[in-house]
């Protein structure tokens, strides 16, 4: 089955094609159009909102099944914080390094047992026909008090979940664990559903 994933965000993308492809997805991006995805205003006050907004704008420029992917992390100590705006926590012009210095500084002496987080994906599914699903996937742990690791992209150096810290831990473990993994494996069960 061809989808078309609507996302911008590279890092997103290859994270999303890594845990498809194998699923059997045909996977089409952005990579693949002749011209670029328009930017999507996320104005939704859910996950699940932002990623139908993502998803719709997909299938409106390709006319193919379309897939998003709205996530954050949120905090509990700082009320759920960064959360729906965790890729602009810093600012409109926020990097990975400036949102997690943001975080780190947010944090600042607050000790390891108040540090609990959750990373949320809601991943919504578009079709031609008008049919919309969004399912959502969630990974509890909390945050580091240094960045550390090399592997995946974001919040990943200071979210440390049951297998370890999200950027220390292979991109195969990472998908097994990690709340983007754990959506997509409930998105393959629901889209059976709709097909």
């Amino acid at each position: 089955m061809k989808i078309f994933i609507a996302t911008k965000n590279k890092n997103k993308l290859k994270e999303l094609e890594r845990i498809l492809v194998p699923m059997g997805f045909d996977v089409v991006s952005e990579n693949d159009l002749d011209k670029p995805l328009p930017e999507v205003d996320e104005t939704g006050v859910t996950y699940e909102e932002n990623a139908l907004l993502k998803a719709r704008s997909g299938l409106e420029v390709t006319g193919l099944v379309s897939v998003a992917d709205d996530s954050g992390l949120s905090v509990d100590y700082l009320d759920g914080a960064p959360g729906l705006y965790s890729a602009r926590y810093s600012g409109m012009n926020a990097t990975y390094d400036s949102n997690n210095d943001k975080l780190l500084a947010a944090l600042d002496g607050v000790p390891r047992d108040k540090r609990t987080a959750t990373f949320v994906s809601a991943i919504a599914c578009v079709f031609p026909d008008g049919r919309e699903f969004t399912v959502r996937g969630e990974c509890p742990g909390y945050v580091a008090e240094k960045c550390s690791g090399t592997e995946g992209f974001g919040y990943d150096p200071l979210f440390i979940c049951s297998a370890g810290c999200y950027a220390e831990i292979s991109p195969e473990e990472k998908d097994r664990v990690s709340h983007r993994g754990i959506a997509l494996r409930i998105f393959k069960e629901e889209l059976k559903k709709y097909i």
